[in-house]
């Protein structure tokens, strides 16, 4: 017994960092791609807008890998979260879900389309469905953090239909669409050159600061959403961790921000806007960790059986390093900047 308690805790906590890695490689991957479409928006060339699709075509429909892993896993993994979210979080997930197939489909039919009204309407549906889809993952992450009643002896969801339509759930959902613009516009600033080019670097650093202000605000706001939050950053050495992360968010902001306006880099600010959004991860880790359900279900309360936990972590064990491998050389065969006539170089 001693040993089978020792392996599930010990799975428990590999699969909990599973889904955590999986969820944070979607949301870097798809983030950028997502922006993009939002970005699509300010570009009315229509040699401009190839462009920008361009830079993402060869990779974009191998980022929503990475969001059924993390769904798949956390159904197969932890069933009683699954049950518990899904109801509190039908409304924005399924909308999530609508708006990435129309963005999905827009995104291969503009290139058929003929006439310039029905590229305009396919267009118009690839903004509309990345605007969506990232405001719908902001709400559904705001509605999580804000707590889901849930009947503890019932084991099931007790709240109303629009318990996640709330004040700081729109406001995640706002500063999550701005921090996809800004991955977006350093993306194409890394990918693209000329008038382009300019144009995306100017957009850039506002962004920049727009989603550093977010990220205060949403800072200065959970710890007060649930008792547990509150304890959990301001007392003991946490306080330090709070501190440490906030100045490491202003230090990386304003080496991107510097990196876009006086040293005018091109692949730095990208990377820099990605280690900004890693460093909200961690800090949403350190406020969730070791609940899965915002403070009503540990990952050990919502874990399946350890049996079941470790057949699936040996088919994970033998896909994950393939997936990673697929990804990494997609990424560095279409490495280069992205030609107006020819594609990549």
């Amino acid at each position: 017994m001693p040993l089978v308690e020792g392996l599930s805790f010990d799975l428990t906590v590999i699969w909990a960092f599973l889904i955590a890695a999986a969820v944070l490689i979607y949301v870097i991957l798809d983030g950028f791609d997502l922006g993009l479409g939002m970005l699509f928006a300010l570009e009315r060339g229509r040699g401009d807008r190839d462009v920008m699709m361009n830079s993402v075509a060869p990779v974009w429909d191998g980022n929503e890998t990475w969001l059924v892993l993390g769904g798949g896993g956390l159904l197969a993994a932890f069933p009683l979260a699954y049950a518990l979210i899904l109801p509190a979080l039908y409304m924005p997930i399924m909308a999530m879900l609508l708006a990435l197939i129309f963005r999905g489909v827009a995104f291969e039919f503009r290139w058929r389309a003929g006439r310039n009204l029905s590229r305009a309407g396919w267009d118009a549906a690839f903004i509309g469905g990345s605007g969506i889809a990232a405001l719908c993952q902001g709400i559904a992450l705001g509605a999580l953090l804000q707590g889901i009643r849930i009947d503890k002896v019932a084991r099931s969801y007790s709240g109303g239909w629009w318990d996640w339509l709330t004040p700081f759930s729109v406001t995640v959902g706002i500063a999550v669409m701005t921090g996809y613009m800004l991955l977006g516009a350093t993306w194409l600033v890394m990918k693209t050159g000329g008038e382009l080019q300019e144009r995306m670097r100017s957009r850039a650093w506002p962004l920049g600061l727009a989603t550093v202000g977010f990220i205060g605000v949403i800072s200065l706001w959970t710890p007060f959403l649930q008792e547990g939050f509150y304890a959990r950053w301001f007392s003991g050495w946490h306080i330090i961790l709070a501190v440490g992360v906030g100045l490491a968010v202003l230090a990386i902001a304003a080496l991107m921000l510097r990196a876009l306006t006086v040293h005018r880099h091109e692949y730095w600010p990208f990377l820099l806007a990605l280690a900004l959004f890693a460093l909200c991860f961690v800090g949403l880790g350190v406020s969730m960790f070791p609940y899965i359900i915002p403070t009503r279900i540990t990952i050990w309360e919502a874990a399946a059986p350890a049996l079941s936990q470790k057949f699936m972590l040996i088919g994970a064990a033998v896909l994950l390093p393939i997936i990673l491998t697929y990804t990494g050389y997609a990424y560095w065969v279409f490495r280069g900047k992205v030609d107006p006539e020819s594609g990549y170089h």
